[in-house]
């Protein structure tokens, strides 16, 4: 009968002269971009989300960072013309973008159409998704324009009708949680009516 034998672990300990290599440093980047009309430059981690870039690096809090997961849409920024979560993109993603935040599309003095409008039919209640509805709102209202279908477009060879439904189902993606949905889908109704 031969002898089983197990291998004993090699010491890795003192004496040796392997060295561990830190892979937890962060990576930077530097990034260009023009936030509400004026270009800005940031050196980020190369893991910074676009909406942490703006809140934080950037002082623009009108962005909300609600699920981070992309679920609630109370990040939603306008990047190129296209509404998009930011919590679900990395910022050196965007090098060289036109991006619109709520602070970026009126003044108070000057609201955009679609802000007087929130007011107007009081689209909102306590606030927090306001900025990332009105976002989105705005962003949707181009799609529209452009003649992009939704899930519920009827007639996919002609522009789409703005009905209620519609507008509930391209609006879809951003989640208030005081449930002010029937005064956000009126704000968007006169919004498109004067605008389309």
């Amino acid at each position: 009968m031969v002898g089983a034998t197990a291998a004993a672990p090699q010491d890795r300990g003192a004496g040796t002269s392997q060295t561990t290599a830190r892979t937890d440093a962060p990576v930077l980047a530097t990034v260009t971009f023009t936030v509400n009309g004026e270009r800005r430059t940031l050196d980020l981690d190369t893991r910074t989300s676009l909406l942490d870039a703006a809140r934080e690096h950037l002082h623009l809090t009108g962005s909300k960072k609600g699920c981070d997961h992309g679920q609630c849409g109370a990040c939603t920024m306008i990047v190129d013309g296209r509404r998009i979560n930011a919590c679900l993109t990395l910022a050196i993603m965007h090098q060289g973008a036109e991006i619109t935040t709520i602070e970026g599309l009126g003044q108070l003095d000057q609201l955009h159409p679609m802000q007087a409008a929130f007011l107007e039919h009081d689209g909102f209640q306590c606030g927090y998704c306001t900025p990332g509805q009105i976002c989105s709102s705005v962003g949707m209202l181009n799609e529209a324009k452009a003649g992009w279908p939704s899930h519920v477009t009827e007639d996919l060879a002609s522009t789409p009708t703005l009905s209620d439904a519609e507008i509930r189902e391209r609006m879809s993606g951003n989640i208030c949680r005081c449930s002010a949905y029937p005064n956000i889908v009126a704000a968007i109704r006169d919004t498109a009516a004067s605008n389309l």
